[in-house]
């Protein structure tokens, strides 16, 4: 279980994503010319991670043959079989949902907070 997790977290490199988080952050404080409420950075951060999970296992599917030939990527999970290419699609789906998902709470939470003139 532990192999697995650690496979998909290298797959879409999880580490990348961490480190772009206080940007997306810095983006909604000026967005919000300010700090937005707590519950749309929440959002914000799912919606990111969501959108950048989507896209790296996305790169990672559609790349799996040419990181099979390549020495330096040839040990990456979807050329190894660690992770299923079925497995690989349903996650890139799950993650995009995910984003799709919290970029309609944004905007549910966005109508409830009133316009700044």
């Amino acid at each position: 279980m532990l192999s697995t997790l650690r496979a998909y977290l290298e797959m879409i490199r999880f580490a990348h994503t961490v480190f772009a988080l206080p940007f997306a952050i810095m983006g909604a404080i000026l967005a919000a010319g300010g700090m937005p409420p707590g519950r749309t950075l929440w959002w914000i951060l799912v919606a990111m991670v969501g959108a950048r999970s989507g896209a790296m296992g996305a790169n990672r599917i559609a790349d799996r043959y040419l990181d099979g030939l390549n020495p330096r990527t040839r040990d990456r999970a979807l050329p190894q079989g660690r992770i299923a290419l079925g497995e690989a699609v349903t996650f890139v789906v799950v993650s995009f949902g995910v984003f799709l998902f919290s970029a309609w709470m944004l905007k549910l939470n966005s109508s409830s907070v009133p316009a700044s003139t």
